[in-house]
């Protein structure tokens, strides 16, 4: 029995595609002018690469400083990395700003008041717990006070959980 794979190609052992005799001559010598010519000398000098970092007692080309990591600039708008006290920067009185926002807390405590979204996500949970009693124990009526609590979050009266101010 013959394989059906060594019929048209007795050479390999795939198929052969298109017509006999177009493929490429492997016992032929491959032609080596269109092959990339490489130096024979291996310390001559070599092309920069930008992408380079420095080695250890170079300059800094990039006029970074040493230790500051991560650079200016980098993260969210208003985050600054060099100061882990405060990375969200401090009020007018020195305090420093929570990681949460006081549009995210207002909008989630006005739109989803009723089960106290607002709450948990400033850290409230025992405020939150209430609220959610509070409006459906009364059956809708206690929704003013999440509304409200909405509001003040909105105009900054409502710190975190930890006596931070909301950010921006």
């Amino acid at each position: 029995m013959t394989d059906p794979y060594q019929q048209n190609n007795p050479g390999f052992g795939g198929p052969q595609y298109g017509p006999p005799g177009t493929g490429p001559d492997l016992n032929k010598p491959q032609d080596t002018a269109a092959m990339p010519q490489y130096d024979s000398q291996p310390y001559a000098q070599q092309p920069v690469d930008p992408y380079a970092q420095p080695q250890y007692g170079q300059a800094n080309p990039y006029g970074q400083q040493p230790g500051a990591y991560p650079p200016a600039g980098y993260g969210p708008p208003g985050y600054n990395p060099n100061d882990p006290e405060a990375p969200w920067g401090r009020d007018q009185f020195g305090v420093p700003f929570s990681d949460k926002q006081k549009l995210i807390a207002g909008l989630l405590q006005i739109f989803l008041g009723a089960f106290g979204v607002g709450r948990f996500y400033t850290g409230y949970t025992g405020i939150a717990i209430a609220q959610i009693a509070v409006t459906w124990l009364t059956c809708g009526i206690g929704g003013i006070w999440p509304l409200v609590d909405g509001i003040l979050m909105l105009i900054g009266k409502v710190p975190d959980s930890d006596g931070r101010p909301l950010r921006d």
